[in-house]
């Protein structure tokens, strides 16, 4: 029987939090899904813990080549018209698949959705702030200062994720963002809201304590979206507001720890970002292509 929803697991060097990830989605009150695990090349013993899951969960070990392949490993594996992503160090409420895919039959013109969450910042459960409070709807606007979708309470259909190409695998961080504006750029978000995710944070592996310079990252995910032919007139404006304003915020890092040429170089993106605001989007994409190169390769 093909499962209705396919879960996705990726992991690398979590044994003891997988192994909670897992346990809430063997527990689900849904029963018509498949788990699918992707192990990233870990070597703490996730490996041989996996071994010993039911035969009914399909797991691929594979390099390690981070999340971002790993999350794409395991769509391209996936048999369900819908997916949805559980991070290794996150974990599920009992109904959490019962209730949203409900909310997406119940919502047929949606193809992406997400549930509410709880919090927890080392061991301690903690309220996000007021730009992080999940709303539904066109978010668009809203998601490029903050990226307001979150991994483990997503549910989304798998046809979208697979004809956007997935999340970018040249991205060590903020591939989330990036996919969730390509998405956000001509669809509403919808949200069940009700906290069916619990989110950990705080710990020393998160991709956020693990990679530096983690907004570059998020400069080269809006510099990409301005070539996207999809964006209006309005919503490239507001890109290239916000890609100028964080290229600067980025810059004056940067000037403060006495590496003035890569600050001059954000100057230079940020400036070039206010007349891609007005140019014509050919012009746009063909000056930003060096840009987005020395961006992407560490500038």
């Amino acid at each position: 029987m093909t499962p209705e929803v396919s879960v996705i697991v990726p992991t690398y060097n979590r044994r003891a939090m997988v192994c909670e990830a897992i346990d809430s989605v063997l527990a689900q009150s849904f029963r018509e899904f498949e788990l699918i695990v992707i192990d990233d090349g870990s070597t703490d013993g996730t490996v041989e813990h996996l071994a010993s899951l039911d035969e009914t969960t399909r797991i691929e070990h594979t390099e390690h080549r981070g999340p971002a392949a790993a999350r794409n490993r395991g769509v391209e594996m996936a048999r369900a018209p819908l997916i949805a992503f559980l991070d290794s160090d996150d974990f599920w409420a009992p109904t959490k698949l019962e209730r949203q895919l409900a909310f997406m039959r119940d919502n047929p013109n949606c193809a992406i959705s997400q549930t509410n969450e709880i919090w927890i910042r080392h061991g301690r459960r903690v309220n996000p702030g007021l730009r992080h409070r999940k709303r539904g709807g066109d978010i668009f606007i809203d998601s490029l200062r903050t990226c307001l979708i979150s991994m483990s309470a997503t549910m989304m259909r798998t046809d979208l994720f697979r004809s956007l190409g997935g999340f970018d695998e040249s991205m060590d961080a903020a591939e989330d963002y990036d996919l969730w504006l390509r998405i956000l750029i001509d669809r509403e978000a919808g949200l069940l809201d009700e906290p069916l995710v619990t989110r950990r944070g705080g710990h020393a592996d998160q991709t956020s304590a693990t990679t530096p310079a983690i907004d570059r990252f998020r400069i080269l995910a809006l510099a990409k979206l301005l070539a996207d032919d999809r964006l209006s007139p309005a919503r490239r404006t507001a890109v290239a507001e916000v890609l100028a304003e964080k290229c600067r915020i980025y810059a004056g890092g940067l000037a403060r720890r006495g590496r003035i040429a890569q600050a001059r170089f954000y100057e230079r993106v940020a400036d070039q970002a206010q007349n891609w605001r007005d140019a014509e989007i050919g012009c746009a994409v063909k000056s930003m292509r060096s840009m987005l190169t020395e961006i992407a390769h560490g500038c």
